[in-house]
């Protein structure tokens, strides 16, 4: 990865964290292992399909090319 896109992401990653700290459980966040339960529960429900979604919608995109290539 090039030091600008990592740049961005924790620029972004930042951003996100702050979102998710807002409306995390304060209660939850009182031990470690309460935050990486929290940090855990909060990126499976929220971040990670969202990326899933990303991928597989930039894989959909890319299968109309590989087909038509495949012809060639």
């Amino acid at each position: 990865m090039t030091p600008e896109n990592e740049r961005k992401i924790q620029e972004k990653l930042q951003e996100i964290a702050k979102i998710l700290y807002e409306e995390a459980d304060k209660e939850e966040l009182t031990s470690l292992a309460g935050i990486e339960t929290t940090v855990r529960r909060q990126t499976l429900e929220h971040v990670t399909p969202q990326l899933g979604a990303f991928f597989w919608q930039k894989r959909q995109e890319q299968q109309p090319v590989e087909k038509e290539q495949s012809r060639v």
